[in-house]
């Protein structure tokens, strides 16, 4: 198959994208256009309130849908709940029904060449070996039905006995970790996924699909600049933690591989794919986003990466001195992880709790400093030993085909990259990536962290870049700089990189679980 120049595809499509927009990527055009940026915005950008985990996106203006119905070339769903233990009820509400009003609305659209959906690669559960890139029509016997009754059910039983919110979401929380590993995986953001990726194979019927499943996703790697990274979870965690000095153990396989790929890899594989199939749509719909088969990583070199960084550049502690850091020591078993938590730790821990009793809490930062560290060990290390055990490879054949086909084409593959060969592991995280992690837990501690309100009324401490889910739809040139009604109150809510209160209760209120924003793309060339 010719698959031809990216960019003049691109050219008068538009493309509705839910996911989150955040601003550093945008850095490069705010350098390019300087004062003219805002002003460039406008023309490219237009937000709608909306929220996927409802029918029709949430959207009341019929006329809106009807628009949408009439125009949409492409659609991409990378909206996703991406914490491990989130409330059962929230995460199905985005990860599963959310991709389910996604496909029946693309099933509306009349133009529409191609829906390119994000899953995870580690829908595969507790599968061992090379895992291939196939579908999960029947996964497991998993019934999509039973589990939504599952949450009504405990839902309203708590409501009914008055349950306060507090004790509602960790109940929910545990349910999702419970029904999780009851069907084969290890947390509810994958087997949220799961459901999610299972039934749009099922309901597509014939829209072309495209399904990308990244691998663990790290910082970029070039694009729009190198080591934006996004978050502070997976191996992120584990390299805060390090620099810290708050995480002396973990448990996993010495040899296991971390499948590791850079962010801007996997945005250009989606892009390639979804022009390989708006152009010819196949079967062979599913592609596997890594690096595990072709340029593994072991857990243990990443480790090996974050101790050499941080004692070559240590972070200085409240007291003004550089934190010492140590190799963090691996067990291969969680029995002696226990024991040597148990010795090192736990009998300390015990003792001091004794000495303050008899000194009326002479020790009692002492205590209250080692007391968090060892709660801040046990917890990553049950989040995340799925994945420090996890003995899978995952095959990317259908991705190397894209790749193959790409370099045969008029394809512009110096700028939609995507081949893990090309990484130096060592390089990248020295040089890339660990700094990246800085920069942002930097910007993290400059920005306050705000109350807002999840699907509705779940409240949680997280900033407000973190907890919004918008929806972006990209409008071509073709359609000039006409905007969908949107109100001041909204433009303000996305405008403002500081939300007054004012604005959160719009939030809290009005614009509820998850809002939409509409994106005019800048002559056809991607900007994520």
């Amino acid at each position: 198959m010719e698959l031809g120049s990216v960019v003049e595809f691109l050219e008068n499509k538009t493309i509705l994208v839910s996911g989150v927009l955040a601003k550093d990527v945008f850095n490069v055009l705010k350098e390019k256009w300087g004062t003219r940026l805002n002003s460039f915005i406008s023309e490219k950008i237009t937000f709608v309130p909306g929220d996927i985990s409802s029918e029709d996106l949430g959207l009341k203006d019929s006329n809106l849908k009807e628009e949408l119905w009439n125009e949409l070339d492409i659609m991409v769903n990378s909206a996703a709940i991406t914490k491990f233990d989130e409330r059962y009820d929230v995460a199905f509400g985005i990860n599963t029904l959310g991709v389910i009003h996604l496909v029946n609305f693309a099933k509306k659209c009349v133009k529409l060449k191609v829906f390119v959906h994000v899953s995870t690669a580690y829908v595969a559960g507790e599968r061992t070996g090379l895992i291939l890139e196939n579908p999960l029509d029947g996964a497991s016997g998993l019934d999509f039905d039973a589990e939504m009754k599952v949450i009504d059910q405990k839902l309203n039983e708590l409501k009914t006995k008055g349950a306060p919110q507090k004790e509602i979401t960790l109940f929910m929380k545990n349910l999702g970790t419970e029904r999780a590993k009851l069907h084969g995986w290890p947390n509810t953001y994958v087997f949220t996924k799961t459901m999610g990726e299972m039934l749009m194979q099922q309901s597509k019927e014939n829209l072309s699909l495209v399904i990308i499943r990244p691998t663990v996703v790290s910082g970029t790697y070039k694009e729009p600049f190198p080591g934006w990274v996004e978050d502070l979870k997976t191996i992120n965690t584990l390299f805060v933690a390090s620099a810290q000095g708050n995480l002396p153990c973990l448990v996993g396989e010495t040899k296991i591989i971390m499948d590791v790929i850079p962010v801007d890899m996997v945005v250009n594989a989606m892009i390639v794919a979804m022009v390989a199939h708006a152009k010819q749509p196949s079967d062979a719909n599913i592609y596997h986003v890594g690096s595990s088969l072709r340029n593994p990583v072991t857990l243990v070199s990443i480790l090996d990466y974050g101790f050499v960084y941080f004692t070559k550049k240590p972070w200085i502690n409240k007291q003004g001195k550089p934190v010492k850091v140590s190799k963090i020591i691996l067990f291969s078993s969680i029995a002696s992880f226990h024991g040597y938590m148990q010795i090192r730790y736990l009998l300390p821990l015990k003792g001091l709790q004794v000495a303050n009793t008899v000194f009326h809490n002479f020790f009692k930062g002492v205590y209250n400093d080692l007391r968090k560290k060892v709660k801040f060990v046990m917890r990553v290390v049950e989040i995340y030993k799925p994945y420090f055990y996890f003995n899978g490879i995952f095959d990317d054949t259908n991705t190397e085909k894209l790749r193959m086909t790409a370099r045969g084409s008029r394809t512009e593959t110096d700028l939609f990259y995507f081949d893990p060969d090309s990484i130096e592991w060592r390089d990248y995280f020295m040089n890339t990536h660990i700094p990246g992690v800085e920069k942002l837990l930097q910007q993290k501690r400059s920005f306050p962290k705000t109350k807002v309100f999840r699907s509705g009324h779940v409240p949680s401490d997280k900033t407000i870049t973190d907890r919004v889910m918008p929806m972006t739809f990209i409008q071509s040139s073709r359609m000039g700089n006409t905007h969908f009604p949107v109100s001041h109150r909204d433009k303000t809510y996305f405008q403002r990189q500081r939300l007054s209160k004012m604005t959160l209760n719009v939030l809290r209120n009005q614009i509820g679980a998850a809002p939409i924003c509409c994106w005019k793309p800048m002559s056809g060339i991607y900007a994520l």
